[in-house]
């Protein structure tokens, strides 16, 4: 059994947020031939699961790796393999940080997410673009802390514009947290903050291990800055075409074709033959 993890956005979404049909119909092959399906994002498992029901995902032997990493999802078994959040005691100094910065920030809970309320137009704008493919509910709240029954797995930062201010809270936030968090890039705007041990390249480790499947067997496509360690974890590492040049620097096959021209298709497709 080989087990095939994709990101979801400007990998096998195309800019619609839809599955293009040749690669619908080249992954169920790869499933139908008894193969699995780890869906892995930086998005909260909420919408994770939101676009598994909306897209119809629904095939054997799917897991959900939400929030970079941070918690795994068995589909099948409808349990969680592995979850780790983030310390409750460093989110009242990391979104006091942010605001002095006038940089939005935000964190979820098992069903909403949970921000400050919007305090002037450059807030409102970083939370509307956000939410114009994230359909989450959206808490809007004073008091962060009280919202999370349990420790959250990733909190985002967002700037549209300035991207040496996004950087400068980067660095400064840095300091605050340590070693034991990763700071990263999912795109130019947002800064992804999510423990140090989760990580989409350690949820391949992880689920390969849960499930006896040797990472040779593992294939991993991605676009982005965090698709990266995913994509070195792997045994086939995979960048889109329309992918960053870093992404495509770490990968093993370059796709011929991006996202909306369905780029993973023949890939999936030698898979099967092979």
């Amino acid at each position: 059994m080989k087990i095939f993890f994709t990101d979801l956005d400007g990998t096998l979404l195309d800019s619609s947020k839809r599955i293009g049909g040749r690669t619908r119909t080249a992954l169920e092959r790869f499933l139908h031939a008894g193969n699995a399906l780890a869906i892995s994002t930086g998005r909260a498992m909420e919408s994770a699961m939101a676009v598994r029901r909306e897209l119809e995902l629904f095939y054997p032997r799917t897991f959900l790796i939400a929030y970079n990493g941070a918690q795994i999802y068995d589909c099948d078994r409808e349990e969680t393999i592995y979850r780790i959040g983030i310390d409750k005691t460093l989110i009242d100094p990391m979104f006091s940080l942010a605001r002095r910065h006038r940089i939005h920030i935000h964190t979820y809970n098992d069903t909403h997410i949970v921000s400050p309320p919007v305090r002037d137009a450059a807030d409102e704008e970083c939370l509307t673009f956000y939410r114009h493919a994230i359909k989450s509910p959206i808490l809007l709240t004073e008091d962060i802390v009280s919202a999370l029954p349990e420790p959250p797995c990733k909190c985002i930062a967002i700037e549209l514009h300035d991207a040496a201010r996004l950087e400068r809270f980067r660095t400064e936030l840095s300091d605050l947290l340590g070693d034991a968090y990763t700071l990263l890039y999912s795109n130019p705007w947002y800064l992804e903050i999510f423990r140090a041990e989760a990580g989409k390249g350690s949820a391949v480790y992880r689920l390969c291990e849960h499930l006896g499947i040797p990472l040779s067997d593992a294939i991993a496509a991605g676009d982005e800055e965090n698709d990266i360690s995913m994509i070195r974890a792997a045994g086939l590492g995979i960048a889109m075409k329309n992918g960053s040049p870093h992404a495509r620097a770490a990968a093993d096959i370059v796709t011929e074709e991006d996202n909306d021209h369905d780029g993973l298709a023949e890939i999936l497709t030698g898979e099967i033959s092979d």
